[in-house]
Formats: structure tokens, sequence, C-alpha cells
């Protein structure tokens, strides 16, 4: 028995792919000339006066000193890193702890994803203890740049 309620279901769609796309392009099309037009339509209707004090540096209402330049300790720079540093140790853990119940059949040893993580830890720990050693982390003594 034949369906003949809906006689253009088994046939395949006459209209070209690309065509089922033309809505997006027409929102993205109409965004981007939004934008454009609100930009230019400001800088033509927009007030533009240049005077000192709008020139000058503005930096959370208080006035600037100084040279924008100047230099920072090292150990900015060195927290900053360190920072980086056990962030992605955080990120090679959490993996290991969500498949940790399965590494025996994964490895096929009952401890290799345990040994396997405090061999990590260890090198993890000897770092921490060489910055802690080197002082990077002590900010009340004042030995200047390390």
């Amino acid at each position: 028995m034949q369906d003949t309620a809906s006689p253009g279901k088994d046939r395949m769609q006459t209209t070209h792919y690309f065509w089922n796309y033309l809505p997006l392009l027409l929102q993205i099309l109409a965004a981007v000339g939004m934008g454009t037009a609100m930009v230019t339509g400001s800088f033509f209707i927009g007030r533009h006066r240049r005077t000192i004090s709008k020139l000058e540096t503005y930096e959370c209402g208080i006035v600037s000193e100084g040279d924008a330049r100047g230099r920072f300790s090292v150990r900015f720079y060195m927290v900053a890193m360190l920072f980086i540093l056990f962030d992605v140790e955080a990120v090679f853990l959490l993996p290991w702890a969500v498949i940790y119940r399965q590494l025996p059949a994964i490895t096929g040893s009952r401890f290799f994803g345990f040994w396997e993580m405090v061999v990590y830890l260890g090198f993890v720990l000897v770092g921490f203890f060489y910055i802690v050693k080197k002082g990077v982390l002590d900010w009340a003594a004042d030995r200047g740049d390390l």
C-alpha cells in the first residue's frame, strides 16, 4: 500500500544547499551594517572638541604622575608564572581524577595510575620547595629584584 498523503517525502530537496544559509548571511550583514551605521552616525553627529584636559591621560580619576613605563619588580612576573604553572597542574590533575577508577582496566596494572600521579606530584613539590627556598613568595623580605 502506497502512502499518498506525502508524495514529495521520498524525493531529495530540489533547492540548492547553500540557500539554507541565506537567513544567517542576512543576519550577519544586518548586524555589521547596523554597527557601521551607528559608528558613522556618531562620527558625523557628535561634537569633537579637543581640549587640553580631554587629551590628558586619565587613570581612574587620578591625575597621572611620572612615566607610564616605570620598572616593576621581577616578583610580579615570577608570581604570574607560578600561577600559570600551578593552574596547569590542576588541569592535569582533573582528567586523571575523573578516570582514576578505570585506570586499572586501561593500563592493566592496579596501581600504575596512582604511582604515576605520585611521581608527577613529586616533581611539582620539588619545584614548589625550590621557589619557597628561593624566597619568591616571601613579600616581606625586601631584597630588591631576585
